[in-house]
């Protein structure tokens, strides 16, 4: 018998600590993937061990270019957008090669880098959102 989408959502836990990230990440990092950034400006990692969504709430990102295009672009820094319009763009693009390199729960903290267009996303989250079945 299938579950309902009621008793599904029922079943649903949420847990607001990066402790939990923190944890399935050091278990198995090679299955937490970038998925996607919400309209309320979450960014969404999913692990596909522990089947966990993490929702990660942006309070900012600043977005870091590799040291070949900030040469490349240092007298353009002025007219740079924001860091999250980068890392929006990115997860569009190519989610794929976004990856989780980096965190600290104590300063709300986590690094993101991009394969693809070599960029690192320094995040810093207000809410950290683990949702378990």
């Amino acid at each position: 018998m299938a579950d309902s989408p009621l008793t599904e959502a029922i079943m649903t836990q949420v847990i607001r600590s990066g402790a939990f990230l923190q944890q399935c990440w050091s278990v198995h990092p090679l299955c937490v993937t970038v998925k996607r950034v919400t309209e309320e400006n979450a960014v969404v990692l999913l692990c596909s061990s522990c089947k966990s969504a993490h929702y990660l709430n942006i309070a900012t990102v600043t977005a870091i270019a590799s040291s070949a295009q900030q040469a490349a672009v240092e007298v353009a820094s002025r007219d740079e957008p924001p860091g999250e319009d980068y890392l929006k763009a990115c997860v569009t693009a190519h989610a794929a090669s976004l990856t989780l390199r980096e965190m600290d729960v104590f300063q709300d903290l986590v690094r993101l880098r991009c394969a693809d267009c070599r960029r690192l996303y320094d995040v810093t989250v207000s809410v950290f959102e683990t949702r378990q079945k």
